[in-house]
């Protein structure tokens, strides 16, 4: 094999290793399963026991029903949940039982 073609077998080896190497940047990776994710899982209060809290602040704040929103909930328990709401500006805090018996309404 002459000279000059050991130099063009060389040039073609390399220029498909670029391009091999540029065609394998192209192909994405699937993203990890949820369960590898970091992100933890927090179990939230169900809609009915967030409102039951609402209105639990309403009484004890004399502020408006409308005018309280849940900001986040989570469960504490087997049988409690914590949900934070917003008063009128006021952050307060509200300790349910899935039974629906509010424990406790307390400003943050």
């Amino acid at each position: 094999m002459s000279a000059k073609r050991k130099v063009r077998s060389s040039i073609l080896v390399v220029a498909l290793g670029f391009l091999v190497e540029a065609l394998s940047a192209c192909v994405s990776t699937p993203p990890p399963a949820p369960e590898q994710m970091s992100r933890t899982q927090v179990e939230t209060a169900p809609a009915d026991l967030q409102l039951l809290c609402a209105n639990a602040v309403a009484k004890a704040s004399g502020v408006d029903s409308a005018k309280i929103l849940p900001v986040s909930s989570s469960k504490i328990d087997s049988k409690t949940y914590q949900v934070e709401l917003d008063a009128g500006g006021n952050k307060t805090s509200c300790l349910v039982d899935t039974d629906g018996a509010v424990k406790s309404v307390e400003p943050v």
